[in-house]
């Protein structure tokens, strides 16, 4: 495994199709799991929220895993949101995934019941010590409550099964500490910060964008691994309308890829209203022409 990039640099944070009858559909995630590797990703992220995780069953996350599994091959790096606010379900969860064909674990912070650092660290070890997959760990303590203390990372860090995490803790400053002192790989969950985050010495970015701009997205990574920083910046600077509406407008992820994509939502969720679908479709266009040779 490569230990500063262990899961590749462009991993999307994939939606669940679901059919007209809001059953899962394995085949249309099949399908697409393929396109989002075609187009420059790396690998992908299951069963995150970004994924509908809080409303898909136990069994629904391990035939998604199964099917994109048998879809995409052995290759690409396949990880699996295993995140619960309960640590045994969580074990569970990542047993399962682990079975039907992850190669890696998405474990957010238990959520909700705020605990402290001390349970918040054995929630990650108990986990990490389930199976034999790598874990990223997922700090996002705006959803969460709880943030991953850098003391708790540190800690974290020493076990040899944690190696990456997925950043959304809005502290530029203490990630770019944590990448130096422990080694781990930081991926941005933070479309904003997928670039200044890289640029620091992150690994990449898990993206939620990146279900309707793959290209686009890797397209920064690229220019700026070819030294060409101010390229990287306009690349990262046609992105941010389509980013901006997508992550910004008030509405879920997986509401305006969706709204992109086509495809059922399950309830709390709802589609975009007419407005705001046909400014994203415009801003999608808009990116898709600028990319586009002259």
């Amino acid at each position: 495994m490569n230990t500063e990039r262990p899961f590749g640099r462009a991993l999307c944070a994939m939606i669940t199709p679901f059919a007209p009858t809001g059953a899962l559909d394995p085949d249309a995630a099949g399908e697409l799991a393929v396109r989002l590797l075609a187009e420059g990703c790396d690998g992908l992220v299951l069963n995150g929220t970004t994924g509908e995780s809080p409303t898909t069953t136990d069994a629904e996350k391990a035939a998604l895993v199964r099917a994109v599994r048998e879809a995409v091959g052995p290759g690409p790096s396949v990880l699996a949101g295993v995140g619960t606010a309960d640590t045994r379900h969580t074990v569970e969860l990542a047993r399962q995934a682990e079975e039907a064909g992850a190669d890696g674990l998405l474990v957010v912070t238990p959520y909700y019941s705020r605990p402290p650092q001390s349970a918040v660290e054995a929630h990650f070890l108990k986990v990490a010590d389930a199976t034999g997959l790598p874990v990223m760990v997922y700090d996002i303590p705006g959803r969460t409550g709880t943030r991953v203390e850098p003391a708790t990372m540190r800690r974290l860090a020493r076990h040899p099964r944690i190696v990456a995490v997925k950043d959304c803790s809005y502290d530029l400053l203490g990630s770019a500490r944590l990448i130096a002192e422990t080694g781990l790989a930081y991926y941005s969950g933070s479309e904003e910060l997928n670039l200044p985050l890289y640029a620091v010495g992150g690994a990449g970015y898990v993206s939620t964008v990146a279900n309707v701009a793959p290209r686009q997205t890797r397209a920064v990574l690229d220019v700026f691994d070819a030294g060409d920083t101010a390229g990287a910046a306009r690349l990262n600077a046609e992105l941010l309308p389509l980013t901006e509406l997508m992550m910004a407008s008030g509405l879920p992820g997986t509401v305006t890829v969706k709204a992109l994509l086509g495809g059922a939502l399950r309830e709390p969720l709802r589609p975009a209203d007419r407005e705001t679908a046909e400014a994203l479709r415009a801003a999608h266009g808009a990116l898709v022409r600028a990319e586009a040779p002259v």
